[in-house]
């Protein structure tokens, strides 16, 4: 068995339909699936359908925002397979609050510099449940200010260090966030811990018993980082996942469907995990 459990479509920063991504993973040959657009569970009736027709089993996820208050920073969990959705509305709700918010500041940020108007920005946002830094890029793209969505320009005004335009503010605190999985019986996966150096909270979480996988393949960890998060996993007894992070047009680096798995094992102990939480 084959899965990739970690990409995204237009209902958040992907580029491609569900249909679109769901119709790729079996032409890669993929057994599962899952499509986990950014604090939105929207794809998850229609990707079951589409996932029948295809021939691919695809798994109910969301990438949930979360945030660290110990070191101040963003916290990325995966959410599998919540056997109570309703239970995360509100927290999605809040959260694609949070992030139109900040992006309504860059846009304006943007417009300061480059005219550029809202409404070119928001064309590429249709579908979404947010607005996010790649349909801004895609705007001055267009308009001739950049020729590449994560080169210099970007850089100067998105960098999370010092962009001139970057707009973040503080998530609902991670420690809620898993309590609400666990509390809508999903699963609970750390997305790319070194994307924004969570090992630390990942190892705190993992002794205290909140956390039920680490996303180990993901195109944000070279190898020695892999090995250090398998090292973890080992010693708590957590599920290994791997996934592409595919977001199509606005991909960071090239990374296609399929290009980062879930082994057989760890897709058999997520599978068993979904069906004894859909008993409880």
């Amino acid at each position: 068995m084959k899965g990739d459990l970690h990409c995204h479509t237009t209902l958040s920063d992907g580029s491609l339909g569900i249909e679109e991504v769901i119709a790729q993973a079996k032409t890669m040959g993929l057994d599962y699936l899952s499509i986990t657009d950014h604090d939105t569970l929207a794809s998850s009736n229609r990707a079951h359908i589409l996932g029948e027709r295809y021939g691919v089993t695809v798994i109910p996820g969301v990438e949930l925002s979360a945030w660290d208050k110990k070191k101040n920073t963003r916290v990325h969990i995966l959410c599998y397979a919540p056997q109570k959705p309703d239970r995360l509305e509100g927290l999605c709700i809040k959260s694609c609050e949070i992030r139109k918010s900040c992006a309504k500041d860059m846009i304006d940020k943007v417009m300061e510099l480059y005219p550029i108007t809202p409404e070119s920005v928001l064309k590429y946002s249709k579908g979404s449940k947010s607005i996010f830094k790649q349909q801004i890029m895609r705007a001055l793209v267009n308009y001739g200010y950049a020729t590449e969505f994560y080169g210099e320009l970007n850089d100067k005004l998105f960098n999370r260090e010092n962009g001139t335009c970057n707009v973040t503010r503080e998530y609902p605190d991670v420690n809620f966030v898993l309590d609400l999985i666990h509390s809508s019986k999903g699963i609970a996966v750390m997305a790319h811990p070194y994307m924004f150096d969570n090992v630390e909270l990942l190892e705190e979480l993992a002794e205290k018993g909140k956390i039920d996988g680490i996303e180990v393949y993901n195109f944000t960890a070279n190898k020695g980082q892999q090995e250090n998060l398998l090292r973890i996993a080992k010693k708590y007894d957590l599920i290994v996942t791997g996934g592409s992070d595919f977001h199509g047009l606005y991909n960071q680096v090239p990374s296609h469907i399929g290009s980062n798995l879930t082994d057989n094992e760890n897709l058999e102990k997520l599978l068993n995990l979904i069906s004894k939480n859909s008993q409880k």
